[in-house]
């Protein structure tokens, strides 16, 4: 069986796209990367070239995030019959291994144990706009070198065994929680102030297209205009969260492990997903990771 594929689904991300593309096209092999285009966009089917690039209908609909989920499940369900491990998740979400592990991702699945769900510590990529005045080129880390702990994005997003995963991917139904010390999920959102700025422009006008509220919708919330905020403020905002020194998540992850639990009645288990309201500075090792 080969190693590792990656899928995602992505509507007119570009910049995101070409971030996905380099990690995951680069370690794994463009012919092993699974990508949904959501509304059968030319730029998106040009940036994937050599990639297995689905496209569906992107007519305005309700229900959207739990319709998005049902298809990435089923599609990984798929996958993984020919695959080792599949990983899973937003276009703007990407797995790293340390680099101190002295393993890049691929080779890191190579040895990795089969019939689990790994769940990597996430971490949000933040753009300090007071301190970080460099452009964003070909990598993001290294112009970018804040993160702030994200337990919300980490996600159960490599899978080597028959499970589900919630809308979002943010839960998945298995009894064991596995978080290996070297693997982290960067959520990469915040890493660009003008970008940001406009991806929230897009996916602002896709809420108005789909119509209804945010339940009917099944979008996240973060997708609607009311829940935006002031942009600028968002990012002023970062300079405030306690800068902790150095960088050792261990703790982070011993509380995952005691809080994983099962989430109700509906099959998914959790861990307690706190705000910290801290931030680190990534070490120099991780320039150029993505």
């Amino acid at each position: 069986m080969q190693t590792a594929a990656a899928v995602t689904m992505v509507r007119d991300d570009a910049f995101f796209m070409r971030a996905w593309l380099r990690h995951y096209g680069n370690l794994l092999g463009r012919e092993n990367c699974y990508v949904i285009n959501h509304g059968r966009g030319e730029q998106v089917a040009e940036l994937a070239q050599g990639c297995n690039v689905i496209g569906i209908p992107g007519d305005p609909h309700k229900n959207f995030d739990i319709k998005r989920w049902g298809l990435l499940n089923n599609l990984v369900g798929g996958l993984r019959r020919y695959y080792r491990h599949v990983i899973v998740g937003d276009v703007d979400e990407l797995v790293v291994v340390d680099p101190d592990a002295g393993l890049n991702l691929r080779e890191f699945l190579e040895e990795a144990a089969e019939g689990r769900v790994l769940t990597p510590l996430g971490l949000e990529v933040i753009h300090r706009v007071d301190l970080e005045t460099d452009a964003i080129d070909e990598t993001i880390l290294g112009p970018r070198s804040h993160v702030r702990p994200a337990p919300h994005y980490s996600k159960p997003c490599i899978v080597s065994t028959p499970t589900k995963l919630s809308r979002g991917g943010h839960f998945a139904q298995e009894r064991k929680i596995y978080t290996p010390d070297v693997l982290y999920l960067m959520h990469l959102k915040f890493c660009d102030f003008d970008n940001y700025a406009e991806a929230m422009d897009r996916r602002n006008a896709i809420t108005q297209e789909v119509g209804g509220d945010i339940k009917e919708a099944s979008i996240g919330r973060h997708w609607y205009s009311e829940a935006r905020g002031e942009d600028r403020a968002v990012f002023d905002a970062f300079a405030d969260l306690e800068l902790v020194e150095g960088f050792d998540m261990r703790p982070l992850r011993r509380k995952m492990h005691r809080s994983f639990k099962p989430r109700g009645d509906t099959g998914y288990y959790q861990f307690d997903r706190p705000d910290h309201g801290t931030q680190y500075v990534l070490p120099d090792r991780f320039d150029g990771v993505i």
